[in-house]
């Protein structure tokens, strides 16, 4: 398919990977041709039978590429990703082997995982339930389209599995990076409404662990095990997870087939960016057409050369509530402030002369649970009442200058006395 905006004609080219229709995005501008990977694997036997372009992706290289932007996930790892298809042989021993419930923790998105499932489970004659709002979605879209077979008498509602005997039963669930509201977790925890994780049950975490997720998985699996369940995670059996990207040896074939002029590596921490560049160099790409960009960088390219010319904003956009953008760092800041160290508020009614009429009052929350009348906060009230002493007339009508000082002085003996820095907001009323 072929779209045209403006000055751009664009392209899209099939490539596997683990969701249905993958593409490449083929970019034709004024200057010249960039095409971006998007995730691709190079995938001899999907499960969808739907295998990447090669003869696209040559005949692009054989038109002349400016620019190519590719997929670098994988760029550390040498050799080949698997097939998708060897997936269904790891299950099949699995599902065998179990002695009762399995229970697969899987992407939402891998409806080419879930597919695997599904066969597996009809050919041994069990029965499959699925589990979480994003992935019973997901299965009733993708089955609707056409892109999930369930086969007949397969797919079962949860409450109909409780009816089987254990040892029919398979459940897909997400939850497969440990997220603390997914299904799998509030099972580990025992706050499922409709499951509850028995010994002898075999929980298995096809997928891999996202880097900062190490934490969250490891918490959920210890308490899985603490459950009496068999836990299987690609680190007990690597064959049941392969990635959805490409590892070395597809990241070379992809430039030799599209022979850029330029390189850009994308999709990837910083790491992964700096290896795929290292790759490219090994295959001989100048070191001067190859660019590590960040997030918002403008990269420039003619003919001849290539630089980066600026930056544009670029990051994420945080929804809260009904806000969408309304917080940025700041306040992300403050939050953080508050989830440390609490917050103290200072409380005093000043009269127009800026005499103290009412407090110092000392409200702490998330601080420390002290009474009213521990050592700490008659210190502080004794140091409030110290700083407006200081003040002269003229200083006690800035109000803003007084707030400043109170904080200032406050921060200083806290620190001292408890070594916390919790946020601190003076207020001051009119009496």
């Amino acid at each position: 398919d072929r779209l045209c905006l403006g000055a751009l004609e664009i392209e899209f080219i099939r490539v596997s990977h683990s969701i249905p229709d993958g593409v490449a995005i083929a970019v034709r501008a004024p200057a010249g041709l960039v095409v971006h990977t998007g995730d691709f694997k190079f995938d001899d036997t999907p499960v969808d039978g739907q295998v990447t372009d090669v003869q696209k992706f040559a005949e692009l290289g054989r038109q002349g590429i400016l620019a190519l932007l590719s997929d670098s996930t994988n760029a550390f790892r040498a050799g080949s990703t698997p097939s998708e298809a060897t997936i269904g042989r790891t299950f099949e021993q699995i599902f065998r082997a179990a002695p009762r419930r399995l229970i697969v923790a899987c992407f939402s998105s891998n409806i080419h995982r879930i597919q695997q499932v599904l066969d597996v489970a009809a050919r041994l004659g069990k029965k499959v339930a699925v589990n979480g709002k994003s992935m019973a979605a997901n299965v009733r879209i993708a089955g609707e389209l056409g892109y999930l077979r369930v086969p007949p008498d397969t797919l079962l509602r949860l409450d109909e599995l409780h009816r089987l005997p254990p040892e029919q039963g398979v459940i897909i669930t997400t939850g497969s990076q440990g997220e603390p509201l997914s299904a799998v977790a509030r099972m580990a925890v025992g706050e499922h409404k409709q499951l509850e994780v028995e010994p002898g049950d075999t929980v298995v975490f096809s997928a891999r662990v996202i880097p900062g997720n190490e934490q969250s998985i490891a918490r959920t699996v210890n308490l899985l095990l603490k459950r009496g369940a068999q836990v299987i995670t690609e680190e007990v059996c690597p064959g049941v997870h392969v990635s959805g990207h490409p590892c070395q040896e597809e990241l070379k074939f992809m430039l030799r087939l599209t022979r850029p002029r330029f390189f850009v590596p994308v999709h990837g921490e910083r790491r992964h960016l700096h290896w795929h560049a290292d790759l490219a160099r090994q295959m001989g790409m100048p070191a001067e057409r190859v660019f590590l960009l960040e997030n918002g960088d403008v990269l420039e390219l003619t003919e001849s050369r290539g630089q980066v010319a600026g930056r544009v904003p670029a990051g994420r956009v945080l929804v809260d509530g009904k806000g969408v953008g309304d917080v940025g760092d700041a306040v992300l800041r403050d939050r953080q402030h508050l989830a440390q160290d609490g917050m103290v508020v200072v409380v005093v009614g000043l009269d127009k002369a800026g005499a103290i009429m009412v407090g110092p009052d000392i409200i702490s929350r998330g601080f420390a649970d002290l009474p009213e009348g521990d050592a700490l906060f008659e210190g502080a009230r004794a140091l409030v009442v110290e700083v407006l002493a200081e003040c002269g007339a003229e200083e006690k009508t800035d109000w803003a200058l007084i707030k400043q000082r109170i904080r200032s002085a406050l921060r200083k003996f806290l620190q001292k006395a408890v070594e916390r820095r919790p946020m601190i907001l003076p207020v001051i009323v009119e009496v």
